[in-house]
């Protein structure tokens, strides 16, 4: 049985502020958000630090505060990360957009280990939902915190690389970066 699509679910988000940073990574400046309570948002690539605060207002309903400050713990596990020295990150996490469904699969991505990768057919036997292949891979594409919860891992079942929200060449980029045996674009 399919999931049925739901509306995300965007309460939580409006109650609590929003913090934002930008730093330069091996893909250019990245743009990072967090709640009080975890890191809500990664975009690898921003054109400028003003477009993503705006995304983010877009998003979240409410203004973002700028805040490098309270973001630098969670900026320093992503450089030590493009640095090769970091391989699970630590940083607490905050879903605070997407269905149940979304967030279940999100979860689900937190096991797959650093280095290797899994199919889409994995992801949705995972889950409970063997026959969610499409859901799980428009649950994947929706990742408001990629890299930290690592889509980048899921491939198609030949092995090929497949999709990837911010672009195949990020992908391929990211699953070099660990070392992991993939297919090519």
């Amino acid at each position: 049985m399919r999931p049925r699509p739901s509306k995300p679910i965007l309460s939580k988000a409006l109650e609590q502020p929003i913090f934002y940073a930008s730093f330069k990574t091996p893909l250019g400046r990245m743009g990072i958000a967090a709640t009080p309570k975890g890191i809500c948002w990664t975009s690898s690539i921003i054109e400028s630090e003003s477009g993503f605060a705006n995304r983010l207002e877009q998003t979240f309903l409410r203004k973002p505060e700028k805040s490098a400050a309270r973001l630098k713990r969670y900026q320093d596990e992503l450089e030590a990360y493009f640095s090769g020295q970091l391989k699970v990150f630590k940083a607490p996490l905050d879903f605070v957009l997407g269905t149940e469904f979304q967030k279940s699969v999100w979860r689900k991505l937190l096991s797959v280990p650093y280095g290797t990768t899994r199919d889409y057919s994995w992801l949705a036997r995972s889950v409970g939902n063997p026959a969610a292949c499409r859901a799980v891979g428009n649950a994947n594409g929706k990742n408001p915190v990629s890299i930290i919860v690592p889509c980048h891992r899921i491939v198609q079942k030949n092995g090929t690389l497949g999709g990837y929200t911010g672009g195949v060449q990020i992908k391929e980029f990211l699953l070099n970066l660990e070392g992991a045996d993939h297919g090519s674009v």
